[in-house]
């Protein structure tokens, strides 16, 4: 195995992606009153913004509107740590993390327990084009698009389109196809988690509304909720949707390598890095999921290699949005007008 020296100076890098977990391993023991605090400093401030809004209804709308802003970058924190407790890796305890997951999923708008085995199925095949359609954006390729209905080809193109995607999109997943398990519906442990957390959300619901009626539902929780969703699935989406992104068909399909290679390094500015749980560094959660979203930086600290590999600044990832389908032959994400002229 040919390896290369971390920036530490002590800790060797592997070439292969798969030679990597026992090295990232060392890093997937979560800190528990690290993770206490986490989960504190981010549950407190969106408890104290939504009743800082509220209050402010009695004043002006605009200002409760506005404060409601404030909460939403503390509802995509708790999702990121949801996620982290659905991947075991938030509490030493599994059972804690997925109760914790399971209360958070009430705030998330999303049935823990359906959302972490579709997440799980994502992860297992990220990258296999033989595996699609389960916890992904859809994608298809240059052949398989050619091969379309005109019909067809319309309402792909109005699936991958912005509005779609990152307008309509959002609301859809989070309003209403999360309140069914969806892919799972002849599993009863599934409709337990959905129709459980349906009737907890509707029970929070119905108590804000006899406290203070629909205000407070329309100016703080709808504004709050759809702002974080819109920006989770634009992580998502960038996560794995740039030019030289990973698809391969099995046999030649390999977890590991679509694991390193098919994600992204979203590098973002500390704030944005802080609120997202650093779930930019994709690359390294997607190669080893158990490391608990505070411990990524360090990974990168002590591996210059994996620090470099497939970054991607924010101004880079706004032109990821033109790219439609996979080019089997070039191994890139293309646009539109570039897949008429592969196919000559």
């Amino acid at each position: 195995m040919t390896e290369s020296t971390g920036c530490n100076g002590s800790q060797p890098s592997p070439a292969k992606a798969s030679d990597w977990i026992r090295v990232l391993a060392n890093y997937r023991e979560p800190n528990d009153r690290r993770s206490t605090f986490e989960l504190a400093v981010t549950a407190i401030p969106f408890a104290v913004f939504w009743g800082l809004a509220w209050y402010a209804l009695s004043i002006s709308h605009w200002l409760a509107l506005a404060i409601s802003l404030l909460i939403a970058p503390f509802l995509l924190r708790l999702f990121a740590i949801q996620h982290d407790c659905g991947h075991g890796s938030f509490f030493r305890n599994r059972v804690v993390s997925d109760w914790v997951g399971r209360c958070l999923g009430v705030l998330t708008l999303t049935p823990y327990d359906v959302w972490r085995r579709a997440h799980a199925i994502h992860h297992s095949a990220a990258g296999n084009l033989n595996r699609r359609g389960m916890g992904d954006i859809l994608t298809l390729t240059t052949e398989e698009y050619a091969a379309l209905s005109p019909v067809g080809r319309l309402k792909y193109r109005l699936y991958r389109h912005p509005i779609t995607l990152f307008g309509i999109g959002p609301s859809y997943v989070f309003l209403l196809e999360n309140r069914l398990p969806l892919g799972f519906m002849d599993g009863a442990k599934y409709w337990i988690s959905s129709m459980g957390t349906n009737l907890a959300i509707l029970v929070a619901a119905a108590l804000i509304w006899y406290l203070g009626g629909a205000m407070p539902l329309l100016l703080i929780f709808l504004p709050s909720t759809l702002i974080a969703a819109t920006a989770g699935v634009w992580l998502f989406y960038v996560q794995h949707q740039f030019e030289h992104t990973q698809w391969e068909s099995e046999p030649d399909w390999q977890v590991h390598e679509s694991a390193l290679h098919g994600s992204s390094h979203y590098v973002l500015p500390p704030v944005l890095q802080w609120v997202s749980a650093n779930i930019g560094i994709h690359h390294v959660h997607h190669l080893y999921s158990r490391i608990p979203f505070y411990r990524l930086p360090e990974v990168l600290k002590d591996h210059a290699i994996l620090a470099e590999s497939n970054r991607m600044t924010i101004r880079q990832s706004l032109s990821t949005v033109k790219l439609k389908l996979w080019d089997t032959e070039s191994k890139r994400l293309v646009t539109f007008s570039e897949a008429r002229a592969l196919q000559g």
